[in-house]
């Protein structure tokens, strides 16, 4: 067995021993019961990663989170990290502190963002940055004489985070079983899920629909007391659902129509995941607010940013206004750092370009998948896919994919995301093409094994 040890023990601890201190200690963000099998990885490079007991994994999973855009191991970030510890690893951004990488790191994001999205507020991520959201749309209207626009309207199948007024916006029950009560005034409708629409929407046209649900929703609650909405431009969580391309547009008329704030929720599509800087201006939002995180730093370091346009910024932070919200490591130097590091990487090496040629691999490989029985509907945007599974496809009955998510882990050494019944692929934007064949070809393997009950045999 191998060994390993981490900074600041006094002895080497072997893979086994790890493991077991992680099951003594550690309280996992989605724990599911006690989850005897632990894997605690300890390196990485490229798209590979390697657990303390030395067995090497192809990460197709972004480091599980749906990031790690510039790939593992990369010197040019860990030469930035430690070269902005030796000068200065914190100083606070509250009140009129700074400190110059999170200057400089916010003009970057002004001239990547859309027109119009040039003033920077740092989070710690996408949580915080969702949360950091709902109270600028609040004190916009607050501050623009209109207090009673309180309301926020989310979507069923929507992830927005897992703090209080995230997870809040959040559309999955679960989610808010036994915590309740919930953050007030935030409404959720219905999702744009294409190969459900027979089911979710009868025999209305999708967008049509949806559209009539959000009017008939903002009519309920009363055009002059809701503040936004907020909504990812590609449903992440939800198991890459894409829109038809004429329902953001629609819906950004409808809310300007009513005096309504849009909020992108970029968190996982921003900084190439999509094949974009920023995917909600070629959907046609047109957001007034964008939440970033993840890609921001490809995970190197804990980091979300969230743009907005110069009139909101004014009206909550502006002559006679007192932005009364923070977090102590908004602007963290070290964060930042990273930040940069990781877009000179991005841009260096044309890896948002890159996310689109690994959509076309994908696509390629994942073509065979239509002619397998538990292969429902297969979704691709740029380096992401989402493969939806069913015990029928006549019915379309889901099949929950854990089960193949574990078997690609333990069969094939392969490291993937599982949502409900979709396997969801969002690697590295460094993935190299047999990788991805790999990948493909252990999904298929696996999911041909897989039987109307969600087991693999």
């Amino acid at each position: 067995m191998t060994t390993t040890h981490g900074f600041g023990t006094a002895r080497l601890r072997s893979g086994r021993e790890l493991e077991d201190l992680d099951g003594r200690h550690l309280i996992h963000p989605h724990q599911s019961g006690a989850q005897s099998d632990r894997f605690v990885m300890v390196s990485g490079e490229g798209s590979l990663v390697r657990d303390a007991n030395g067995v090497e994994y192809l990460d197709a999973s972004g480091g599980g989170n749906w990031l790690a855009q510039v790939g593992h191991g990369r010197p040019e970030l860990a030469a930035a990290l430690t070269e902005q510890a030796g000068r200065l690893a914190y100083f606070s951004c509250f009140f009129n502190f700074s400190n110059d990488k999170a200057v400089l790191l916010a003009e970057r994001l002004a001239g990547l963002a859309p027109a119009g999205l040039d003033r920077v507020f740092f989070t710690c991520g996408g949580s915080e940055g969702v949360e950091s959201a709902i109270k600028l749309a609040r004190l916009y209207h607050h501050h623009r004489g209109e207090p009673d626009r309180t309301w926020i309207i989310s979507r069923d199948l929507a992830y927005h985070g897992a703090t209080y007024g995230s997870g809040t916006a959040t559309g999955f029950p679960l989610m808010h079983r036994g915590i309740g009560p919930s953050l007030p005034h935030v409404a959720r409708v219905s999702p744009p899920y294409p190969y459900r629409a027979a089911q979710m929407y009868g025999d209305a046209d999708p967008t049509g629909f949806l559209l009539r649900e959000l009017e008939e929703t903002i009519q309920r609650i009363g055009p002059g007391r809701v503040a936004a909405m907020i909504g990812e431009p590609v449903m992440g969580g939800g198991g890459v659902l894409v829109p038809p391309p004429d329902y953001w547009p629609r819906v950004r008329d409808l809310l300007t129509s009513h005096g309504i704030l849009l909020i992108a929720d970029e968190v996982v599509t921003a900084f190439g995941r999509t094949g974009a800087w920023f995917d909600s201006p070629g959907r046609g939002m047109d957001p007034d607010i964008i939440v970033t995180a993840k890609g921001l730093t490809s995970g190197y370091a804990p980091l979300g940013a969230v743009l907005m346009r110069a009139d909101i910024a004014a009206a909550v932070a502006g002559d006679g206004a007192y932005f009364f919200h923070g977090h102590t490591y908004s602007g963290h130097p070290l964060s930042c750092a990273a930040a940069l590091a990781n877009l000179d990487v991005l841009e260096g090496e044309d890896l948002v370009e890159r996310a689109r040629t690994i959509g076309g691999w994908l696509r390629e490989d994942l073509a065979s998948a239509d002619g397998l029985e538990r292969v429902g509907d297969v979704r691709i945007e740029g380096a992401t896919a989402g493969v939806e599974l069913v015990a029928d496809r006549a019915t379309r009955t889901p099949v929950m994919a854990g089960a193949v998510t574990a078997a690609l882990r333990d069969r094939h050494q392969v490291i993937v995301r599982d949502y409900g019944p979709t396997i969801v692929l969002s690697p590295p934007l460094v993935i190299g093409r047999e990788q991805v064949r790999r990948t493909v070809r252990a999904l298929l393997d696996v999911v041909s094994r897989l039987d109307e009950n969600g087991a693999v045999g």
